[in-house]
């Protein structure tokens, strides 16, 4: 099972480390090593989340997800992402950016590290909404109470997350602009970009995830239908067309796991650069780690490990609002990449545990209720 799952990404690992070790000797191969670690330990809260929304599609989906999807996410995000966010800082050329990611690699370097600000902005609202949106709903299962509970009821207040984003939004602009003020004002204008760059996010979380959502409850709808209407279906031998709308859903799910996966890998993308400023170096480096990302979501999915271990899920929402504030802040300041994965790390590895104990207290309580019942059936047989 393990090696069917990663088997892909174990042969990406080998091929990726030749060509590093070609390219550039054994110094580019340990970067690529330690770029790929990089990437693993800030996105593993991003498999947990991801496992949540792939064990709903089929498995032709989730075949889309381990081959499309990775095409996207690897050369997509991890190649063609810092060129074009170059091309339209530097406003140049695709080309004329893909010569300099490779001839002036200092100079693409700083102009990447001047499109933070949006790049920031951007992926800190769009996973602020998402954590917004799991922390005000009403939940059966609930880790921290004592925060969980009050915000759930706060969450029944309409548009109480979108509001909140704004505000912080604002608030993010606002001191982005006043800091800059305080420093002659050379960078006023980022201000600006920050907000509209902002807005994009929310918006795009909006419409990505409110289509995910529609259709899904569409499909939902559809296989209640389906399932009272089967001796009927059956009798007249006709096909109800479920094919297609589980397609939709299912396609609008996969889209909205790509922008999400889009938003997990700025922090990696960005932090890259605290390592190399070699294109190439990046795009191995991050790419392979991409593939484990994707194999472990699958991995986490087919052993049913967020249903046997339910606080999980908790823990991976928590490290993406933490991952947005984070994300927020180093508009203004700069925060090291080993802070940034830690925390995702220790998030996760602590609702882990707290599920394991859950576990434990349930097994516990079980078999007390066994052996109560069996002393009953003896007392009674007495």
């Amino acid at each position: 099972m393990l090696l069917k799952t990663f088997g892909w990404s174990f042969a990406i690992t080998a091929l990726g480390l030749v060509a590093a070790a070609f390219y550039g000797g054994w110094e580019a191969l340990g970067i690529v090593a330690i770029l790929c670690i990089l990437e693993i330990s800030l996105s593993f809260d991003n498999a947990v989340v991801n496992a949540g929304i792939l064990k709903k599609m089929s498995a032709f989906w989730q075949k889309i997800f381990l081959t499309v999807g990775v095409l996207i996410a690897v050369f997509g995000m991890r190649l063609v992402f810092p060129v074009v966010i170059v091309a339209i800082s530097a406003k140049i050329g695709p080309i004329d950016a893909v010569d300099l990611a490779l001839n002036d690699k200092d100079q693409y370097q700083q102009l990447v590290t001047d499109a933070h600000p949006s790049i920031a902005a951007f992926g800190g609202m769009f996973l602020l909404m998402i954590f917004l949106d799991f922390i005000f709903e009403d939940r059966d299962i609930q880790w921290l109470r004592w925060i969980e509970r009050p915000l759930a009821k706060l969450g029944k207040v309409d548009m109480l997350s979108v509001c909140i984003a704004l505000i912080v939004l604002l608030i993010t602009s606002f001191t982005f602009a006043t800091h800059a003020h305080q420093h002659g004002g050379a960078h006023v204008d980022k201000a600006e970009t920050v907000l509209i760059s902002g807005i994009a996010g929310l918006i795009t979380y909006m419409v990505v995830g409110g289509l995910s959502g529609y259709f899904e409850d569409k499909l939902e709808e559809e296989e209640e239908r389906e399932h009272e209407e089967e001796e009927e279906a059956a009798r007249t031998g006709k096909q109800r067309p479920a094919v297609v709308l589980a397609g939709q859903a299912a396609f609008f799910m996969f889209l909205y796991l790509e922008v999400l996966d889009a938003s997990f890998s700025f922090d990696g993308v960005i932090g890259a650069f605290a390592i190399t400023n070699d294109i190439v170096l990046m795009a191995l480096g991050l790419g392979v780690g991409a593939m484990y990302v994707r194999s472990l979501t699958v991995y986490l999915v087919r052993q049913g490990t967020l249903d046997d271990y339910v606080y999980l899920e908790h823990g991976a929402h928590y490290a993406i609002g933490a991952l947005a504030v984070i994300l927020m802040v180093t508009i203004q300041y700069q925060i090291n990449e080993v802070i940034t994965g830690l925390v995702g790390v220790v998030l996760i590895a602590w609702s882990f545990w707290s599920s394991v104990r859950r576990n434990n207290a349930l097994a516990a309580a079980e078999g007390k209720a066994t052996a109560s019942d069996d002393k009953t059936e003896v007392s009674s047989g007495v």
